[in-house]
């Protein structure tokens, strides 16, 4: 068969398999290619205790801390929102080599922090990109989720990110090498400054930042140890000045009995920034002649309990401190000095990757000067993955 026909007859397949929602995979020569995903609906009803943020804000689509609005208790009525953009696809590759070893692609997008689309009559929303990358004997070059990150460790959640202020979440262009339970990598630099209350974001630094990582998988689960240390810069208006930032997270999942299991992490750092909590601290405050890194500590705890075959719960605290220098707010503003949440899901499948599912959220912000807000919000969602 030619390769004409074999594209030919893969693109028939790939095209029957998506309207048939069935996982994809084919080969053409050397080369198995694969496609995958998921398609979700979420409905969400929130209630701001400091008043409603805009419709357009992020921390509509899902929970982000530092958007819970904090302040007088205002009487803002409740919102509902519903949107299918954390839908997403995936396409892969896997070619074998004359050399008996292969070379891998992976390209992932989704909707769900894109630019562009409104709800008024199409609701169409640009597709961006998620990863990106090439792997092939221990080395992988590309955008992905970042070597610092365990993304093994976040709990089962209708939300889309779950511990958003207790986690390291993290995707970037970076060089990654592996090697038994080790790897190490260097990853896009970028820094969050406060500048005068207000956040700058910066790429002047000088080096990459680097992580250095260790598994541990065991009957009992798994343990991750990552580290990070990079370079904090902000060169502007005159200014050339350079911190330094180092942190340290453990994360892991421990079996409790049958599939329940308990899924963790704490980290702990200075200046660490965009790296922990979705932002919801900048890396370091710029006084007008130096840069005082921002220390701060997080984390999360997850239980996940199967009540049987089809349904089961995740039960969830996380945290998020951050060690303001309080001899800095006239120049750092009022930053979130803390931000916790707790829910709890019920999730049914009645067939295999089929998922309805209803999560109850509560969450809490705190600034430096004490004035703080909360959030309720009941979740509903629909998801099938392919």
């Amino acid at each position: 068969m030619t390769t004409r026909k074999l594209i030919t007859k893969t693109l028939v397949a790939a095209a029957v398999c998506a309207a048939t929602s069935s996982a994809y995979a084919a080969n053409i020569g050397d080369t198995s290619v694969s496609y995958g995903g998921y398609v979700k609906l979420d409905a969400m009803w929130s209630d701001f205790s400091a008043g409603t943020i805009s419709g357009d804000s992020i921390g509509r689509d899902f929970y982000v801390p530092s958007t819970t609005p904090v302040g007088d208790d205002a009487d803002s009525d409740a919102v509902f929102d519903m949107h299918a953009r954390q839908s997403r696809f995936n396409f892969g590759t896997s070619t074998k080599l004359d050399n008996g070893k292969s070379v891998n692609t992976k390209i992932e997008l989704d909707f769900i922090a894109s630019i562009g689309g409104n709800e008024r009559v199409t609701n169409s929303y640009s597709p961006r990109i998620r990863q990106a990358y090439i792997t092939y004997d221990g080395w992988l070059f590309g955008q992905a989720w970042s070597n610092f990150q365990n993304v093994g460790a976040l709990p089962e959640t209708l939300d889309f990110v779950g511990p958003a202020e207790g986690t390291v979440f993290n995707r970037q262009a970076q060089i990654r090498y592996s090697t038994g339970n080790w790897s190490f990598s260097l990853e896009n630099p970028e820094s969050t400054i406060t500048v005068n209350g207000a956040r700058v974001e910066t790429d002047d630094a000088g080096i990459p930042d680097f992580t250095a990582r260790y598994n541990h998988k065991a009957d009992w689960g798994e343990v991750v140890v990552t580290a990070l240390a990079r370079q904090l810069t902000y060169k502007q208006g005159g200014a050339d000045e350079t911190t330094s930032s180092f942190g340290v997270s453990v994360s892991g999942k421990f079996n409790v009995s049958g599939k329940n299991n308990i899924k963790f992490m704490v980290t702990q750092g200075s200046g660490l920034g965009r790296y922990v909590g979705l932002n919801v601290a900048h890396g370091a405050v710029y006084d007008g002649s130096n840069i005082d890194a921002i220390d701060s500590t997080s984390g999360f705890i997850g239980y996940q309990h199967h009540w049987n075959e089809q349904f089961r719960s995740t039960f969830l605290y996380s945290f998020f401190e951050a060690d303001n220098n309080t001899d800095l707010l006239a120049f750092s503003g009022n930053p979130t000095e803390s931000s916790m949440s707790y829910s709890a899901n019920l999730l049914y499948s009645p067939v295999k990757k089929l998922t309805f599912g209803v999560e109850y959220k509560h969450a809490e912000r705190e600034t430096e000067s004490g004035a703080d807000g909360d959030l309720d919000r009941l979740q509903f969602s629909a998801k099938y993955a392919f």
